[in-house]
C-alpha cells in the first residue's frame, strides 16, 4: 500500500484568507467572531457570526465567472488555488487522469436559493435564473475545482454535515493508499451564515445568545457555553501518494496515517450522550494507523461550544484514552473561528498540520469557568509549545456522522 502525505494547503476563514494569517491568529488566540449588524435585533436570537472578510470573488475570478458561482464555491476554488500553489504541483506535467477532487459542503448554495426564491415570488417564474440549480447544488464546489484545474480523476462531494472535511481527507487517503489516484484536492467549504440559517439554528436553541459579548460567545468546554457560533469559509489540502510526491521533489508537510468513520445511529441532530459514535471513530482511526492511545500527542477537538456536544466528546475521549486522557492536550479551534460547518474539518486539518510542524498548540480561548465533567487539558487561553509527533482531529455532524483522521510528522 502507498503511504499518503499532505503537500499543499489553502484556507479562507474568519481569521484570514491564507494559511499564514490563519495560523498566526490561531496561535495568538484571536477571535474571528463579529456582530451581524444587518440583522433585526427583535427577530434573531443570535446576531453574531464568523464572517470571511476582505474576500472579493470578482477580483479573483472576474465578474462574469464570479456571478456564476455561489459564495461557497468561490471559497472552495480560492482555497484550492492556494493549495495548488503551495504544493508546487505542475498539472501539465503529471497524469491528470489520476488527480481527483474531494470537496464537500453541508448546505451548499443557500444564499442563491433564497435570492432566487424571492425572484420567483416577486417577479414570476420567467425571471428565475437558469443557473440557480447548478449554483446551489453541493457538488458544484468539487466540480468547479476539477474544471478549473482539468482534474479528470475521481471527483466526490461528501455530504456528512459538519464532518465533511475529515470525510473528504479520509476517503482521499483510502483511495490513494490503495492506488486509485496519485493526488486529490480534499476538504470542505461553506457559506451559510444567512438569515434563514440563523433563524432555524436559533429557534432550535443551538446558537449562542451572547450578542453583547461577541468575542466571548464561542467557548468550547467552558461551563458557561450556551451554543455554537455560525461561521463560513473553506479548507482544502493536497493529499498525495508519497511515491508521487517524492518523484517530483515536493516538500512534505505531514503524513496521513489513519482514518475512522462511524455513525451514532441515534438522533437527527443530537449527539449520542456518551459519545458512542465518536469513541468508535477515534478507535477505528487508531487501529487504521496501527497506533495505541498513548501514541497520540495532541487532539484537535470538534468542540462546537454546545453543552451536550462538548460533554459527549469529552466522555468519548475519556473512554478511549482512560487516565491518559488527562495528559493529552486538546485544542478547540472553533473557540476562535466559530463553527464553519462543512468547512470546519478542512480548516482544522490545516491547523493540525501547522501544530505538528511548529510544535505549538493553539489555545482554546474563553476558558473562564471549568465544567465539572469537562475536566481535561483544553490548553486554556494561551498557546503552548510542545514536542509533537502525532495528532488526531475529530469532526462530527448532524445525523450522527463521525470522521476522525490521524496526522503525523513526516519521516522518511
Amino acid at each position: 500500500m502507498e503511504r499518503v502525505v499532505i503537500t499543499g494547503m489553502g484556507v479562507i476563514s474568519p481569521l484570514g484568507n491564507d494559511v499564514d494569517t490563519f495560523w498566526n491568529a490561531l496561535k495568538e488566540g484571536k477571535s474571528g467572531i463579529s456582530s451581524l449588524e444587518h440583522l433585526d435585533s427583535e427577530l434573531y436570537k443570535s446576531r453574531i457570526g464568523g464572517i470571511v472578510r476582505n474576500f472579493d470573488g470578482e477580483a479573483l475570478f472576474g465578474r462574469k465567472e464570479a456571478r456564476r458561482m455561489d459564495r461557497f464555491v468561490q471559497f472552495a476554488v480560492a482555497a484550492a488555488d492556494q493549495a495548488l500553489i503551495h504544493s508546487g504541483l505542475v498539472l501539465d506535467s503529471i497524469d491528470r487522469e489520476r488527480v481527483g477532487v474531494y470537496i464537500g459542503s453541508g448546505i451548499g448554495g443557500i444564499q442563491t436559493l433564497m435570492e432566487q426564491g424571492s425572484v420567483l415570488k416577486e417577479r414570476g417564474a420567467g425571471r428565475v435564473s437558469p443557473t440557480l440549480v447548478p449554483m446551489m447544488i453541493s457538488n458544484m464546489a468539487a466540480a468547479a475545482v476539477s474544471m478549473r484545474f482539468g482534474c479528470w480523476g475521481p471527483t466526490l462531494s461528501p455530504v456528512t454535515a459538519c464532518s465533511i472535511g475529515n470525510t473528504a481527507i479520509g476517503e482521499a487517503f483510502r483511495l490513494i493508499r490503495h492506488g486509485g489516484a496519485d493526488v486529490i484536492f480534499a476538504g470542505g467549504t461553506e457559506a451559510a451564515v444567512t438569515e434563514i440559517s440563523l433563524a432555524s439554528f436559533g429557534n432550535a436553541t443551538a446558537l449562542s445568545g451572547r450578542n453583547e459579548e461577541v468575542t466571548a460567545a464561542s467557548r468550547p468546554f467552558d461551563a458557561g457555553r450556551d451554543g455554537f457560533v455560525m461561521a463560513e469559509g473553506a479548507g482544502v489540502l493536497v493529499v498525495e501518494s508519497l511515491s508521487h510526491a517524492r518523484a517530483r521533489g515536493a516538500a512534505i508537510l505531514a503524513e496521513v496515517t489513519g482514518y475512522g468513520a462511524t455513525s451514532d445511529a441515534y438522533h437527527m441532530v443530537a449527539t449520542h450522550p456518551e459519545g458512542r459514535g465518536a469513541f468508535l471513530a477515534m478507535r477505528a482511526a487508531l487501529r487504521d494507523a496501527e497506533l495505541e492511545p498513548g501514541d497520540i500527542d495532541v487532539i484537535n477537538a470538534h468542540a462546537t461550544s454546545t453543552e451536550a456536544g462538548d460533554l459527549s466528546e469529552t466522555r468519548a475521549i475519556k473512554q478511549l484514552f482512560g487516565e491518559a486522557a488527562y495528559r493529552i492536550p486538546i485544542t478547540a479551534n472553533k473557540s476562535m473561528t466559530g463553527h464553519m460547518l462543512g468547512a470546519a474539518g478542512g480548516a482544522e486539518a490545516i491547523s493540525l498540520v501547522q501544530t505538528l510542524q511548529h510544535g505549538i498548540i493553539p489555545p482554546t480561548i474563553n476558558q473562564e469557568q471549568q465544567d465539572a465533567e469537562c475536566d481535561l487539558d483544553y490548553v486554556p487561553n494561551a498557546a503552548r509549545e510542545a514536542d509533537l509527533q502525532i495528532g488526531m482531529s475529530n469532526s462530527f455532524g448532524f445525523g450522527g456522522h463521525n470522521a476522525v483522521i490521524i496526522l503525523q510528522k513526516y519521516s522518511s
